[in-house]
């Protein structure tokens, strides 16, 4: 049973490195200075971003360059243009705005629509351009240490080298300049699309399925991304299957929670661990790369096996405590479990939310002055439930408990989160935060397992020695032989001579912890005791008197 337990403490260590990994690991692929998740969010519309410029730059009829059916005329907008006219798939007007003067070998103008569709594929892969950086002057930039006649648009790696995608400033037909992709640039579309398209499956889905897109992902990617699903759902499921089967075989509590970790949580971490690792089949764009390095989907799975760890953990600790006859400190278990699920569940939206591109210090610095307020706010409170805690797990009292709280007496009835309820001796009920009776004197009358029987008996001075030794060997005959008595110390003793009269000393331990039946016990030996003196014929004295007598004489 221990190598049992201590495998699955292996697996569970395993599998929170693995989370906890996963957590943290980026796209392999990812290029430097591609966007977060919140930019491509926040990215507008490339028309309405050339609107916009042109009301920000000049009057709103008046173009920026040079007039252009295709407002070819400036950079910025060529770019726009461009992208477009292959959102709405118009590749025919997007081959308009690429320098087809010097195609490759084996290509013509007739494959312009073609080289403008695979631009667009390695672009949406490779390169996040960022309109704000393209300049919206019809000369271009000039002091970008490039010709007068060319603007850098972004890098792309391809192979071993580094190329750069330009626009550059050409004559129209009529000898006015604008702006299109450079020849250069579209020398390179073809080998950048073998680099960077979708291979023969991706263009043999694309080809063959209706055309949408869905969360940065079309129609043909989602088809590969569902097979990578199902292909790892079903490597996984058996062997967690089998698991959660043998576990649930078991019939216990934390058998139980084994069984929901694995065929829950732990699936589906491996799962995306999978899939993960073959996401490269659907050549992922810029966008979906972003989407993935956001992490919402592997945040809520991590955070969900966390959250399943916690329970195992409850379980664990609720079982020894159990077997360790401290059932009472059971209830301050769920709400710290819940409490630490809570920041669970807290951190993972602050790493999500650091993943898709906000500032969590700004965040974080605001909840730190938040909670500090709250934290103030909420001193008593915290106070009171470490009490609590300390109550719980130091067991000074226990509910049902009678004790003695500084110089009280009363039952416990109930310890709560904030306060302790007592039942007192004139059946009142006391409640006291947890902080102030934590930090009380507890004297815990449930826990003795006997009670003690202490009397003084006081005797005349009439009393002769013949009698008194008499009256203690009778008692402590009668402690001795007594069925519910101790049989240790049962003691009586002459211990001196009071003011007023001969002192006996009786001392021995009832064996109960019922107060009640302490009492009928103790009564029932203080009866005999006076059978015992009565059959002496001693009496005991009355100190008020034995004063009046004295005074009298």
């Amino acid at each position: 049973m221990k190598y049992q337990i201590d495998v699955m403490r292996v697996v569970v260590f395993m599998l929170l490195t693995l989370a906890l990994s996963y957590s943290q690991f980026s796209y392999a692929q990812s290029q430097e200075g591609e966007p977060t998740l919140k930019q491509i969010i926040e990215k507008p519309d490339e028309k309405v971003a050339v609107k916009e410029e042109e009301q920000k730059t000049s009057a709103p009829s008046k173009p920026l360059g040079p007039v252009d059916k295709l407002d070819r005329g400036v950079p910025h907008n060529a770019v726009a243009g461009y992208f477009n006219a292959v959102k709405e798939n118009d590749y025919e007007t997007a081959a308009e705005y690429l320098d087809l003067r010097k195609l490759p070998r084996g290509y013509s103008q007739s494959d312009g629509p073609e080289l403008a569709r695979q631009l667009k594929v390695v672009l949406d892969r490779a390169l996040w351009v960022d309109m704000d950086t393209l300049s919206t002057d019809p000369k271009g930039h000039t002091d970008d240490g490039l010709p007068s006649y060319r603007d850098f648009i972004g890098r792309i790696d391809i192979e071993d080298r580094k190329l750069d995608i330009l626009l550059q400033r050409v004559p129209r037909g009529d000898g006015v300049y604008i702006w299109m992709l450079s020849s250069a640039t579209v020398r390179e579309i073809p080998q950048l699309y073998e680099e960077y398209g979708y291979g023969e499956l991706g263009e043999m889905l694309y080809r063959s399925l209706p055309e949408f897109k869905f969360l940065t992902l079309q129609s043909w990617q989602w088809a590969i991304l569902l097979m990578l699903i199902i292909g790892a759902y079903g490597i996984v499921f058996v062997p967690t299957y089998l698991l959660g089967w043998l576990f649930r075989r078991k019939g216990t509590d934390m058998a139980q929670l084994w069984a929901l970790f694995f065929t829950g949580p732990a699936r589906w971490l491996v799962i995306l661990v999978i899939v993960r690792a073959w996401l490269d089949t659907i050549h992922p764009s810029v966008e979906t790369r972003a989407l993935i390095r956001a992490g919402t989907v592997q945040t809520i799975v991590v955070a969900w096996v966390l959250m399943r760890v916690v329970d195992i953990i409850l379980g664990y600790w609720n079982n020894k405590l159990i077997h360790n006859n401290r059932e009472h400190a059971i209830v301050l278990l769920r709400p710290v479990a819940t409490a630490v699920k809570i920041i669970i569940v807290m951190v993972a939206l602050l790493v999500w939310l650091d993943n898709i591109g906000y500032k969590v210090s700004t965040l974080l610095a605001g909840l730190g002055i938040g909670g500090l307020a709250v934290a103030l706010a909420a001193q008593k409170s915290l106070e009171n439930l470490i009490g609590a805690a300390t109550l719980y797990m130091a067991t000074p009292v226990r509910v049902g408990d009678f004790c003695r709280y500084g110089d009280k007496l009363g039952t416990v009835e109930e310890i709560g989160l904030r306060s302790t309820r007592i039942r007192t001796l004139d059946r009142t009920v006391v409640s006291i935060p947890n902080a102030e009776f934590a930090s009380m004197p507890l004297e815990n009358f449930a826990d003795r397992e006997k009670i003690r029987f202490n009397s003084k008996l006081h005797l005349r001075y009439e009393t002769t020695p013949q009698q008194l030794s008499k009256i203690i060997t009778d008692i402590e005959k009668l402690l001795n032989e007594h069925a519910r008595v101790a049989e240790e110390p049962n003691i009586a003793r002459f211990v001196g001579f009071g003011t007023y009269s001969l002192e006996i000393n009786v001392l021995a331990f009832v064996m109960t912890t019922d107060y009640l039946e302490y009492m009928e016990i103790a009564e029932e030996l203080n009866m005999r005791i006076l059978e015992i003196i009565d059959s002496a014929e001693v009496k005991l004295t009355n100190p008020a008197q034995e004063l009046f007598n004295t005074k009298s004489s």
